[in-house]
């Protein structure tokens, strides 16, 4: 696997080599040894995956104590996925990163403690999946807006957004910076 830049420390874009012909294609999605070489944990205990819609905008989203690490990837369509530094003490605090993961490349980002996640499909629907470092535990479930004007992010606006009420009704990072767990 090919390690592709990322502006904000502590992200990893892995770019895996794809094996095609008229057939179709077979590509390795995660191998231990090779996420070890590249400072990803191997101690996954949940998977999840899930399907969404072209539009679907979920995020931003995050665990609070004691966090949860995803490696990300996605296995059918596209999306722009995107990450927000929230680790207190961090030069990039508040800032964020796009990158577009699509079923061709067979593209994945690491995400660890400490950064919020979301994605937008960009595809007719789009198959998400990631393995994650800790269990889901809703008592610790956090999220801030996906519009937050401080953090501005740039959502393409050939689409219309599809999200849920939670999602807009998360607070601004201002309103939560003082309290987030993670620091540098």
């Amino acid at each position: 696997m090919q390690r592709l830049e990322t502006r904000l420390d502590g992200l990893v874009l892995l770019a895996p080599k794809v094996h095609g012909d008229e057939r179709g294609f077979f590509v390795e999605t995660f191998r231990a040894d090779v996420a070890r070489e590249h400072g990803i944990p191997t101690d996954f205990v949940q998977d999840n995956h899930s399907r969404s819609r072209q539009g679907t905008l979920r995020g931003i989203h995050f665990q609070t104590h004691p966090g949860q690490g995803k490696l990300v990837r996605v296995s059918r369509g596209r999306v722009l996925d995107v990450v927000v530094d929230l680790r207190r003490g961090s030069s990039t605090f508040g800032e964020w990163e796009a990158v577009e993961l699509e079923d061709v490349t067979g593209a994945m980002l690491w995400i660890p403690v400490g950064f919020g996640h979301g994605f937008l499909v960009l595809s007719e629907v789009a198959d998400f999946v990631y393995k994650c470092t800790n269990y889901y535990d809703p008592a610790t479930e956090a999220g801030i807006r996906f519009d937050d004007p401080d953090v501005g992010i740039e959502w393409p606006g050939d689409v219309e957004l599809l999200y849920s009420q939670r999602d807009a009704e998360a607070p601004l990072l201002r309103d939560i910076a003082d309290s987030l767990p993670f620091t540098v």
